[in-house]
């Protein structure tokens, strides 16, 4: 004869369940922590990175520009140097000879006076003062050729206006019919050299009609 089953006791049906529940917990896995997305994430690097590269571009941008107004500012001071060292290297090598060429004007001067102390009349009387003459004129111009491969030039200052930067006024002539300040007379002749004074012209001025305007002879005699 068959047994009766027995009815499962409630008391071991909810220790099963629970023991049920509590393994499903266990394997179930923990849900994980809210991320930002990969790509959002990258975004956010590479426009941090993309303003410091700026940042850092114009800062150096901004020193090269720097460095190049710099050379060229040295590069331009390098080239006034250099042609005002030239410059006055020609300088030194036009003038040097003023001071000797300032003495060799006495000779000129002299030579010229030798030329004019003698009458025309007794040069063609006088044969011996004749030759004596034609030598020192000779001598004259020679000199005067050194004189312009030398740089130094004559200044023709008869008629002129009177000039203080070139001319010396030594008298004044009164009734010349000529205007005010015009030289009439040179006494002694002012040279240059290279388009320098080398030393000022001696000379006389006709003097300042009444009716005139004053003049710079006026002034600087």
């Amino acid at each position: 004869m068959n047994e009766p089953q027995k009815k499962p006791n409630e008391a071991d049906t909810d220790t099963a369940t629970a023991q049920a529940d509590v393994k499903g917990q266990a394997a179930a896995p923990e849900a994980p922590e809210t991320a930002a997305a990969p790509g959002e994430e990258a975004a956010g690097s590479e426009g941090q990175g993309d303003a410091q590269g700026g940042d850092r571009v114009a800062a150096l941008e901004a020193e090269v520009a720097g460095l190049k107004d710099q050379l060229l500012r040295t590069l331009a001071e390098t080239e006034n140097i250099r042609r005002r060292a030239q410059r006055e290297r020609e300088d030194t090598a036009k003038y040097a000879v003023s001071s000797f060429a300032k003495e060799l004007l006495a000779v000129a001067d002299n030579l010229r006076r030798a030329v004019d102390a003698v009458p025309a009349e007794q040069r063609e009387q006088d044969d011996v003062m004749k030759n004596l003459l034609v030598g020192i004129e000779a001598t004259e111009r020679q000199l005067h050729a050194a004189f312009d491969r030398g740089g130094i030039k004559k200044m023709e200052a008869l008629g002129e206006q009177f000039d203080p930067n070139f001319h010396q006024v030594v008298f004044e002539v009164e009734n010349t019919g000529k205007p005010g300040g015009t030289i009439v007379q040179v006494l002694q002749d002012g040279y240059t050299i290279h388009g320098r004074l080398l030393r000022e012209a001696m000379v006389g001025a006709a003097k300042r009609g009444a009716d005139e305007p004053v003049s710079r002879v006026d002034t600087q005699a």
